[in-house]
C-alpha cells in the first residue's frame, strides 16, 4: 500500500509548548454518556445492546452544546481540546507519525480503521491504548477541536498554548476514522468541517481545565 506521509496543512513543523495543565477524556465520548447529557441520540451506528459505542453524527456546535450543559451538571468547566492539547494528548510525548510508532502495520492494533472496520464503528476501548492510557485516538470516529481551522495557520501559530486562527469556516478535526486509510489517522493529519456539519464518522472527545 502506498501512504503519503505529510499534508500541506502540517507544515511547518514547530515546537508547541502546553503552559496549562488539562484533563482529556480516556475515551471519546460515548452514546449513553451523550444520551444522559443531552437526552437523545443522534448517532447513525446505535446499538441498544453497546452503550459504549461513541456518539458520531454530532456537529462541532452540538460537541459545544453537550460540553456546556456536562458543565453545568457537574459544575466543573468542560470543552473541546484545543488542536495543539489533542496532538499533545495523542502523541504521549512520541515524535512517530502514530503514538506507537512509525510503521502502520501495527495500526490494526490500535486503531479501527478502513481495513478493519467493516465500514462502521466500534465500542470505545476495545483497541490498545497509546502511553497515556487513552483510546481510540487514532481511528473510530474523527474528533472535533475547539479551533478554527486553516490550512496555514502553522505559519503564525504562536508557541505556547495556540489556539488557532480567531474566526474561520471550518472547525478542526482530528484522529481519522473507521473509514480512512492509514495516513488519514498519523497524530499530525488535520481536516476540518463546517461547524454545523453532523456526519456519522464524526464524533468528539471532552477535555477540562486542570
Amino acid at each position: 500500500m502506498s501512504e503519503p506521509i505529510f499534508f500541506k496543512s502540517e507544515y511547518p513543523y514547530h515546537k508547541v509548548r502546553i503552559t496549562r495543565p488539562f484533563y482529556l477524556g480516556v475515551y471519546p465520548v460515548t452514546q449513553a454518556e451523550y444520551e444522559r447529557v443531552v437526552g437523545r441520540n443522534p448517532s447513525c451506528f446505535k446499538w441498544a445492546e453497546d452503550p459504549t459505542m461513541p456518539v458520531e453524527s454530532v456537529s462541532w456546535k452540538e460537541a459545544v452544546e453537550f460540553c456546556r450543559r456536562l458543565s453545568r451538571k457537574e459544575g466543573k468547566k468542560y470543552r473541546l481540546p484545543t488542536e495543539a492539547e489533542w496532538e499533545y494528548a495523542c502523541r504521549a510525548r512520541g515524535s512517530a507519525r502514530y503514538s506507537f510508532g512509525d510503521d502502520f502495520a501495527s495500526l490494526g492494533d490500535y486503531a479501527w480503521y478502513c481495513g478493519n472496520s467493516d465500514s462502521r464503528t466500534h465500542p470505545v476501548g476495545q483497541k490498545k491504548p497509546n502511553a497515556w492510557g487513552l483510546y481510540d485516538m487514532h481511528g473510530n470516529v474523527w474528533e472535533w477541536c475547539a479551533d478554527w481551522y486553516a490550512e496555514d495557520c502553522y505559519a503564525t501559530s504562536p508557541p505556547n498554548d495556540p489556539a488557532g486562527p480567531s474566526s474561520g469556516v471550518s472547525r478542526a478535526v482530528r484522529g481519522g476514522s473507521y473509514g480512512d486509510v492509514p495516513s488519514f489517522l498519523r497524530s499530525a493529519k488535520r481536516e476540518g468541517g463546517g461547524p454545523a456539519e453532523a456526519h456519522e464518522f464524526a464524533g468528539f472527545r471532552a477535555a477540562r481545565t486542570s
